[in-house]
């Protein structure tokens, strides 16, 4: 599939709630193919910087190609989970972060990126492909309870027994390389298929979210989010699947009500510590956008500013 093609999801609203001040810093911790941080750089001035970060190597060199002539872009390879180590010493300076989560266009479309479970190619899964097990390694090796673990709890399937199960007993007699082989292992072992969702959906997502730490990765950025942003700037996530969307919505949550505090202890609401206040309702793709790109029609963005003082 051609760079081109690919096609941010929310892209206006996520860059318009993210950028608040055209001289500001920025980081946008998923670059993708760039359709954020090119719309980014277009609202930014000549005093405004944006820092990029992707885990794909594919990623961080057409980024590099892209926007070379541009002084104000710097690309930085690695996990949104380390940001902080990639903007260097701007803790509490930051005037706005995106997360774009999940997997890319390009990514799932590159059958030889080992993503979809539609087309046939090598069972890599690796954002990162220059480091980590493969999803072969791990589908290969892993022991029956943990694939369960896995099945259940990140890819929310309920037959996760069955399937892991199947897996087991093929892989003893072949191991699994390929992803339509995985793909069609999985079909087999699922009792009731979902209308309009292929039976292996689940766990390839779920594969894919342990192969990458994703939701490790993502806890990590929100708590960092909070040590780089300097008050009154913006935290933008944009989530495609319920355990994304509820791990932001609880973070947010928390952090706009201020850490509990023991029943009965005299303090004050003013009193207590908040660090973000949330801007706005969740947000969807609309009929439009979904309908040019049905990738967009699981797509939540949530919107928070920290709160005045100094950086935690």
């Amino acid at each position: 599939m051609s760079q081109d093609l690919h096609r941010s999801v929310l892209l206006r609203e996520a860059v318009d709630a993210l950028v608040i001040d055209p001289g500001g810093f920025y980081i946008d911790g998923t670059f993708g193919r760039g359709g954020h941080s090119a719309l980014v750089l277009e609202k930014l001035n000549d005093n405004g910087r944006l820092l990029a970060v992707d885990k794909d190597p594919q990623a961080v060199d057409f980024a590099r190609e892209r926007f070379a002539g541009d002084a104000r872009f710097s690309i930085w390879h690695g996990s949104f989970a380390d940001m902080d180590e990639a903007a260097g010493d701007r803790a509490g300076q930051v005037t706005g972060i995106l997360l774009d989560l999940g997997v890319s266009s390009p990514q799932l479309d590159q059958a030889e990126r080992g993503f979809s479970f539609m087309q046939d190619g090598p069972l890599d899964m690796r954002m990162d492909t220059s480091r980590g097990p493969s999803a072969a390694d791990w589908v290969n090796s892993e022991a029956e309870a943990e694939l369960v673990r896995v099945f259940k709890e990140y890819g929310e399937e309920r037959f996760a027994r069955r399937m892991a199960a199947a897996i087991v007993r093929r892989r003893a007699e072949k191991p699994f390389e390929r992803t339509l082989d995985l793909a069609e292992v999985v079909k087999a072992a699922n009792p009731a298929w979902e209308k309009g969702k292929h039976p292996a959906t689940r766990v390839f997502q779920a594969i894919r979210i342990h192969i990458n730490g994703e939701l490790d990765d993502l806890q990590d950025a929100l708590e960092k989010s909070l040590q780089l942003l300097a008050p009154g700037g913006r935290l933008v996530v944009i989530s495609f699947h319920s355990l994304e969307d509820r791990m932001v919505k609880r973070f947010i949550r928390e952090k706009e009500r201020g850490p509990k505090l023991p029943r009965g202890l005299p303090v004050m609401d003013s009193q207590i510590e908040k660090t973000l206040r949330s801007v706005g309702k969740a947000v969807k793709a609309n009929e439009v956008e979904v309908d040019e790109n049905l990738r967009s029609r699981s797509a939540v963005m949530r919107v928070a500013e920290k709160l005045g003082g100094t950086a935690p």
